[in-house]
């Protein structure tokens, strides 16, 4: 304020500064992830680039916690009432990955070994040591070459998986079931829709022989994003007649709809039972490391897991699921 020389006095307004919009704030932070827990929980993710971003949920029941603390240290109550049941919503979906609730059961042995071999091109020295090592009864291979085919057979595998079932390709097309036990082929189990998915009948000593599909759908990208719906609704349900398992790379996270569609058909996720669940499987030898888990073994409920793990194969942008299992 300042005196005129003419008289008077010149006031000058005091600016007042606009409050920080903390309210608005509070919920763009909460809103982002209110709405991914309510697409999760109710399974509403449609067209390509949403399903895609479903495969990141684990990342956002971990993000959730943040815009909870924004809005309870802002002591925003209504925001952080939305705040905490999506953040308990998606981690009630994505904790009992990691705590497993398998429980000890009896039966024949199997071992179980699935692997993107990406146009092939999975290192056969890596394939043939966990082989090996492993021992599995069945080797269920995707995007599987006739170059790969004999590369493997060469390095010995024709020896000790010598029954298989192969739709071998030049693309990313081919797969295929190799197996210690005879096998018959199932030729017409899965429609062709999407890539090579052999089935077999393996017969497993010791009970009856168990059913077994090599899973490989297209990736929900684009317009094949419906392929992989009609792809994943094809899969057949379990039987009472006989004891089946689809082990192989599903496209898939635990996360969509449609793969908890098909396990609500009577399979459980053999990772999801001993709590491996969230170990990612792609994109292996990248610079970043693995981010989702998109490879299966899904087995029929009477089947037991004993153990599940992971294994990196230079060559190739998918890790290996090695499943110990029992079945009836």
């Amino acid at each position: 304020m300042e005196t005129s020389a003419v008289g008077g006095t010149i006031v000058t307004p005091v600016r007042k500064r606009r409050k920080f919009p903390a309210t608005a704030l509070t919920w763009a932070a909460v809103t982002p992830f209110a709405a991914w827990a309510l697409a999760r929980v109710a399974g509403l993710e449609r067209g390509s680039l949403p399903t895609q971003l479903m495969t990141a949920t684990p990342y956002a029941a971990a993000g959730s916690l943040v815009p909870l603390l924004i809005a309870a240290l802002g002591r925003r109550r209504a925001a952080t009432a939305v705040a905490l049941l999506s953040a308990a919503a998606l981690g009630a979906s994505v904790l009992p990955r990691a705590l497993g609730t398998a429980e000890a059961t009896t039966g024949r042995p199997l071992k179980v070994m699935t692997l993107n071999m990406l146009f092939g091109r999975a290192d056969v020295a890596t394939v043939m040591k966990l082989v090996r090592e492993f021992d599995p009864d069945v080797l269920s291979t995707q995007e599987l070459t006739p170059g790969a085919v004999a590369d493997m057979d060469a390095a010995g595998l024709k020896t000790l998986m010598p029954h298989r079932v192969l739709e071998d390709e030049w693309s990313a097309g081919g797969s295929g079931i190799y197996s210690k036990h005879p096998v018959r082929p199932l030729w017409d189990l899965m429609p062709a829709v999407g890539h090579k998915m052999p089935a077999a009948m393996i017969s497993v000593p010791g009970g009856e022989p168990i059913e077994f599909i090599d899973a490989h759908p297209f990736p929900p990208l684009g317009p094949q994003v419906s392929d992989w719906n009609e792809a994943m609704a094809a899969f057949p349900s379990a039987s009472p007649d006989r004891v089946r398992i689809i082990a192989g790379d599903f496209n898939a996270s635990l996360d969509h709809a449609a793969l908890r569609g098909l396990l609500s058909r009577g399979y459980k996720d053999a990772a999801d039972q001993v709590g491996a669940g969230l170990i990612p499987t792609w994109p292996a030898n990248k610079r970043v490391p693995p981010l989702i888990t998109i490879d299966h073994v899904l087995v029929d409920q009477r089947v037991g897991v004993q153990e599940v793990s992971v294994r990196d194969v230079p060559g190739t942008d998918h890790r290996a699921v090695l499943a110990q299992l029992t079945v009836p």
